[in-house]
């Protein structure tokens, strides 16, 4: 069983940025993990974002985030990351992260979720 903590949400201004972090809980290693985000706007279905691969060689952002979104990890911290620049009010969501066996978009490649952090962009 893996739990995951996410933190870092909060509230910026259209064209700010902001860092979320996910963290593993306890004896939660995350190092041998694809991990995702996602992200759940209102109304919406919880949609792909961004993944990193357990070495942290290989990355893969949705196409709504390229280039203004970058995740990272960092094993001995038991942590990852995602860097949000020139945010949008359209990227305002629960963000989720997420842990899993297998790579893939789909929210069934990962098996472990944490409980969301939410992030509002105001316009």
């Amino acid at each position: 069983q893996v739990q995951l903590v996410e933190s870092g949400g909060g509230l910026v201004q259209a064209g700010g940025s902001l860092r979320i972090s996910c963290a593993g809980s306890g004896r939660s290693f995350i190092s041998r993990y694809t991990m995702g985000w996602f992200r759940q706007a209102p109304g919406k279905e919880r949609e792909f974002v961004a993944a990193i691969s357990w070495t942290g060689s290989i990355q893969d952002n949705a196409d709504s985030v390229k280039g203004r979104f970058t995740i990272s990890r960092d094993n001995a911290k038991n942590t990852v990351y995602l860097q949000m620049n020139s945010l949008k009010p359209e990227d305002t969501a629960v963000y989720y992260c997420a842990a899993g066996g297998s790579w893939g978009r789909r929210r069934g490649d990962y098996d472990y979720w944490g409980q969301g952090t939410q992030v509002t962009v105001s316009s």
